[in-house]
């Protein structure tokens, strides 16, 4: 993104915060769903990508029509998990708890051994509201942030995931030991919630995902070979009315190989829960940047390369 690009994004974002939230709700559903609308039919670049996405999701028998279909709930989604990201700072308690539904059953098994737990998530409905509702359940948690530009911007997402409850770290900059301090969170017995479906790191680990090369974040798998916490993969469609929030099963450390061998093994683990959940729902994955080895442009391959 340009300097210009930047500096409009960081505007955007303000009078978003600022004026969004100051809308009654169902002014500001019709607006973003026609937002969402005008996007779509214009077919820009992150449209005409979420479909190439979409291909590999949906399948080889879907028709161009199916494609079209469901990137239309696709941006639809993807614009409301914005509108409720402008509103959630104002949002009362109850209507943050009401809005979304799910079995932390395992979390607090997991918790009782002593050990922290790390729950991986994909880009998948509104991450930020599943990280308010289960703060006011009373479960805490550590996150990580991509560091955005320009800075101001970044500092405005970390303003607002902080006044959710959430502890936040940057992905890069800060003390440098980001990594480290995540493990020290997990030994004091704490939760980590990461967003780990895009590689952002040019680091991460090879895997298949619907049938196709790509790499994913490395770092859930490695903090759970690392301290031992629980690695829980989490998914969190929208059904209409309330998220659906849904941990499946704890994806435990392989008992023999390499350091790198057991995170490899984890991580297609992990993208293969993630695949069975987006198949479900695929209208609420927000994948609108290029994901597959397929598709990336040869300065990321690149970087990739060197990174091995």
């Amino acid at each position: 993104m340009t300097e210009v690009g930047q500096r409009l994004a960081d505007t955007g974002y303000a009078l978003g915060w600022s004026v969004v939230k100051r809308l009654p709700e169902p002014v500001a559903t019709a607006l973003f769903r026609q937002i969402a609308d005008v996007a779509w039919r214009r077919r820009g670049g992150g449209v005409r990508q979420l479909e190439a996405n979409l291909r590999r999701v949906l399948g080889p028998d879907a028709t161009p029509e199916r494609i079209r279909e469901v990137s239309r709930e696709g941006m639809r989604s993807y614009l409301r998990y914005y509108q409720e990201a402008f509103r959630l700072p104002v949002w009362d308690q109850e209507t943050v708890l009401s809005r979304m539904e799910c079995d932390v059953t395992l979390l607090d098994e997991c918790s009782a051994r002593g050990k922290g737990v790390i729950f991986a998530l994909p880009h998948m409905g509104n991450w930020d509201h599943a990280g308010a509702w289960i703060t006011l359940k009373g479960y805490p948690f550590t996150t990580v942030a991509e560091r955005l530009r320009p800075e101001s911007l970044y500092r405005r997402f970390v303003a607002y995931r902080e006044s959710l409850g959430m502890e936040v770290l940057p992905l890069t900059g800060g003390d440098g030991n980001t990594f480290g301090t995540l493990a020290r969170r997990l030994r004091e017995g704490r939760l980590l919630c990461l967003l780990s479906d895009r590689d952002l790191t040019a680091a991460g680990v090879p895997v298949t995902f619907f049938g196709e090369a790509t790499r994913m974040a490395a770092g859930p798998a490695a903090l759970a070979v690392q301290t031992g916490a629980a690695l829980i993969p989490v998914t969190l469609p929208w059904d209409g009315k309330v998220i659906r929030g849904t941990l499946h099963p704890e994806i435990e450390v392989p008992a023999e190989g390499t350091r790198r061998e057991k995170i490899a093994v984890m991580t297609q683990q992990v993208a293969d829960a993630y695949a069975r959940a987006i198949a479900r729902d695929p209208q609420d994955w927000h994948m609108l940047q290029p994901l597959w080895l397929a598709d990336l442009d040869r300065r990321r391959l690149a970087r990739i390369e060197g990174a091995k």
